[in-house]
């Protein structure tokens, strides 16, 4: 096995998928960068002991993370882009249909609520805000270069289900969302 190390990036530029040299600096690299951050966040979710239901959906969700990344590394005129795994309208309804039958279960949104209560709740709002960062940069990005039809909607319903998975799981646990109080 070779080392992990290239010294390729010592300069400040890496390779995309395909090869270019970019800056490290690049939206690009910012964008499945902050992609990395956000699957990195999701198994610590996994690991804080989420219940084999939602973990189980995490898992799927950590590899279609993996997706995104690859999806973002490639350069849309790319030919290797063809053959790589891309995010497409099947992932982005999977999440709907996940989304639909997690909401049933929990009440209906009556209040702003602060991120709290059990720690898995917590860990899962941090990764929705890193996951609405990955949105805002991957947004910034596709108004400059072509990105993959799905990337966006993917994210944006991605952080939605992570809230609702909060939510969800302070319930499970019987425990009170903390309520945003506008007049302290």
């Amino acid at each position: 096995m070779s080392p992990i190390y290239t010294r390729t990036g010592d300069q400040g530029e890496t390779a995309l998928g395909g090869g270019w040299r970019v800056s490290k600096g690049h939206l690009r690299v910012e964008a499945y960068g902050t992609v990395d951050e956000l699957n990195a966040h999701v198994g610590l979710a996994i690991a804080l002991g989420m219940p084999p239901t939602l973990a189980s959906k995490l898992s799927i969700i950590q590899n279609e993370l993996f997706q995104v990344g690859s999806d973002l590394c490639f350069l849309e005129s790319d030919p290797q882009k063809a053959q790589m795994p891309q995010i497409t309208k099947e992932h982005v309804k999977r999440l709907e249909n996940w989304l639909d039958a997690l909401s049933s279960e929990i009440p209906a949104l009556r209040n702003f609520i602060l991120p709290g209560g059990v720690a898995t709740a917590a860990q899962l709002q941090v990764a929705r805000t890193v996951c609405r960062r990955a949105e805002r940069i991957v947004a910034t990005l596709a108004s400059h270069e072509e990105i993959g039809s799905f990337v966006l909607p993917y994210l944006n319903r991605l952080s939605d289900l992570l809230f609702v998975m909060a939510r969800h799981e302070n319930h499970q646990h019987g425990i009170s969302e903390p309520q945003w109080n506008a007049h302290t």
